[in-house]
């Protein structure tokens, strides 16, 4: 398949500008840029599932920028339902200088931050040759300033569109980027651009949105808790986003090897069809894992998370290292404990019991295990000298019941 149509088979075309996009796609050429605002010092995967296509595009013979927005994170796009709180410029530095780190080493591309040509900008100049290009009713009507008019939009807010507007058009100027790439939600700041540079230059600027990535449910991709799957695997480890992508859901685990890996048509459909026909095997769950753990961490990283949730599944924990019990029980009930305490007393502590004779049950009955031991001794003490680096015990109560004490 050439690029147009495979992007197309993959579900990440949603708009485009101008029915010229698909053979400019397809000629290769293009300096384009697709970017995020460093709001946060990691990129998660929702950052991922869109930043991917800038290697689908550079693999087409297109050539990749990165905006990181040290400047428009210090605005804030509107969200749809409240105002971004503001964070500091020295945030927002160090959030930068993370971003663009993890970007070159993940992609490899060239990276920009749009502070480096805002800055200087006072707002006479910046109302007079930008300002005067933006039609308020033209502004109203985009649907990323449309949906906060009932709730009342700030100044500030309502500014983000036009300093979107001016990034496209200093890179389309300065570094002849003839196209920007982003999430649907980011269409009507696209189009400003497309917008400012026609009437600034008397030519054509392109764009494309990509469909946002979600759950069955709607909402975002890449949640789970609540909490974001981090790329900075100090935040995520390699674990977590394994068991993450292991339970990902039937239906939408085909949408997401399609967008979040680089698998050929013919194995993705070959895995569609034992996700059909023999679902527990869960083969398409595992070579998603797999791929996108590979892409970020390492090989190394992969086998390491696969290692860990084999010897959790069997019960076997002993070989852990303390940083993997951090990982793997990242979560779960824990408790902080000073003294050595009987296992019983422990039990009830932790939770994993409601009284002394429920724990007593447990224990005699061999469905306790302590650091993957099984515990039948009622006397037995949980003591600091036998956990993991002396400063986590690992209980397991039952098959899938695990508990941690935190020796203090």
């Amino acid at each position: 398949m050439k690029i147009y149509d495979e992007l197309v088979w993959r579900g990440l075309i949603k708009d485009v500008s101008s029915p010229d996009i698909e053979e400019k796609l397809n000629n290769g050429g293009m300096t384009f840029y697709i970017g995020t605002d460093p709001t946060g010092d990691s990129l998660h995967i929702g950052h991922f599932s869109s930043f991917l296509i800038s290697k689908r595009l550079k693999d087409a013979g297109h050539h990749p920028i990165l905006l990181v927005g040290g400047a428009t994170g210090l605005i804030g796009d509107p969200k749809p339902d409240t105002e971004r709180p503001m964070i500091t410029k020295e945030e927002v530095q160090h959030n930068f200088d993370c971003l663009k780190k993890q970007a070159q080493d993940l992609f490899g591309f060239e990276v920009v931050n749009n502070y480096d040509w805002s800055k200087d900008l006072n707002f006479i100049d910046f109302l007079r040759e930008y300002g005067k290009y933006f039609n308020v009713n033209y502004m109203l009507n985009k649907d990323i300033v449309k949906r906060r008019l009932d709730l009342g939009i700030t100044y500030t807010e309502f500014s983000y569109m036009i300093m979107q507007a001016m990034d496209f058009y200093w890179l389309y100027e300065n570094k002849g980027c003839h196209m920007q790439v982003a999430g649907q939600d980011q269409w009507g700041n696209i189009t400003a651009g497309i917008e400012l540079i026609r009437k600034k230059t008397g030519k054509e600027a392109y764009g494309f949105t990509m469909p946002l990535l979600t759950k069955s449910d709607g909402t975002k991709f890449g949640k789970t808790n609540g909490q974001a799957i981090w790329l900075d695997r100090r935040k995520t480890s390699p674990y977590e986003m394994y068991q993450f992508f292991i339970n990902s859901e039937d239906d939408k685990v085909i949408d997401y090897l399609k967008f979040l890996t680089f698998l050929s048509k013919e194995e993705i459909e070959a895995l569609e069809e034992k996700n059909k026909t023999q679902p527990h095997l869960r083969e398409a769950h595992k070579a998603l894992a797999k791929e996108v753990i590979t892409f970020i961490h390492g090989a190394d990283a992969y086998q390491e998370a696969l290692d860990i949730s084999q010897m959790l599944f069997s019960g076997k924990i002993q070989d852990l290292t303390l940083e993997q019990v951090k990982s793997c029980f990242h979560g779960v009930p824990s408790i902080d404990m000073e003294e050595d305490t009987q296992i019983l007393n422990a039990l009830v502590k932790v939770g994993a019991a409601s009284s002394n004779r429920e724990a007593r049950q447990f224990v005699t009955g061999g469905s306790v295990l302590v650091n993957g031991e099984k515990i039948t001794d009622v006397g037995f003490v949980v003591k600091k000298e036998n956990a993991f680096g002396k400063q986590a015990t690992v209980i397991r109560r039952g098959k899938k019941n695990y508990y941690v004490i935190n020796h203090k």
